[in-house]
């Protein structure tokens, strides 16, 4: 097993400070810092944090270390390793392919029931294009107007339990999509497949929309199938 220490935490030290400084609770920041860094890996690395690694930079005690890693546990984002820390696993292609299928069956009915808002549901996932297009430079960013996009269709389709669970499936889709932009002109093409399913959205084509969203994952998959161009660095992330 390769296990790599990553030292990228370190830039977030100080953030992670400031917000304790300004009285939020200790637990609450650890465990957004540290969901960042989860989030944010490779797909395919094999991390592993101790709670001295993470008190260090964070500047915090054990217990809302720990207490964070129990909730990230509990969200199946690492696996805890008794007296020695917290485990990141890679994510599988097996895993890869069933959170790739869960979205379709999810994705696709809510772009059918969210084609009858028509109009007003397309103007803001304009919008959202428009945010990603003057971000795609800012990898991060990128990340969080791709989330927003595929959400705002989700929410709009009215069905409370569906978006809750969808959520729980965008977390490890921010890892897979470290590889995923890495493959060729991605960012265009997600962008370009976006405005196809705002179009179809907003002629109210049910049928259409949900096509639309079936190819963009589709290309999606592809795109987490290949092999990855270049190395990945820890300033670098990625978007599907």
């Amino acid at each position: 097993m390769h296990l790599v220490y990553n030292t990228s935490m370190t830039n977030n030290s100080a953030s992670g400070s400031a917000a304790i400084q300004r009285g939020d609770a200790a637990q609450d920041v650890v465990y957004a810092w540290l969901k960042q860094h989860v989030l944010t890996l490779p797909r395919n690395e094999t991390t592993f944090l101790t709670e001295t690694q993470v008190c260090r930079q964070t500047g915090v005690s054990r217990t809302p270390v720990r207490e964070a890693f129990l909730r990230l546990e509990a969200d199946g984002l690492l696996r805890i390793l008794p007296k020695k820390g917290a485990y990141i696993a890679p994510i599988t292609e097996i895993e890869v392919d069933a959170i790739m299928q869960a979205r379709g069956l999810v994705e696709e009915w809510c772009a059918q029931q969210a084609s009858r808002f028509g109009g007003s549901l397309a103007d803001e996932l304009d919008r959202l294009i428009a945010r990603q297009e003057q971000v795609r430079s800012d990898r991060v960013a990128f990340i969080e107007s791709d989330r927003d996009f595929h959400r705002t269709i989700v929410r709009a389709a009215g069905n409370p339990v569906l978006a809750t669970f969808y959520e729980s499936l965008r977390d490890k889709q921010v890892r897979m999509g470290v590889h995923a932009i890495s493959v060729g002109s991605r960012v265009d093409e997600v962008l370009a497949e976006h405005r196809a399913i705002a179009q179809a959205i907003r002629t109210s084509q049910a049928d259409e929309a949900a096509a639309a969203v079936g190819v963009h994952l589709a290309r999606t998959l592809a795109a987490l199938r290949a092999p990855t161009l270049g190395d990945w660095s820890p300033g670098s992330r990625a978007a599907v």
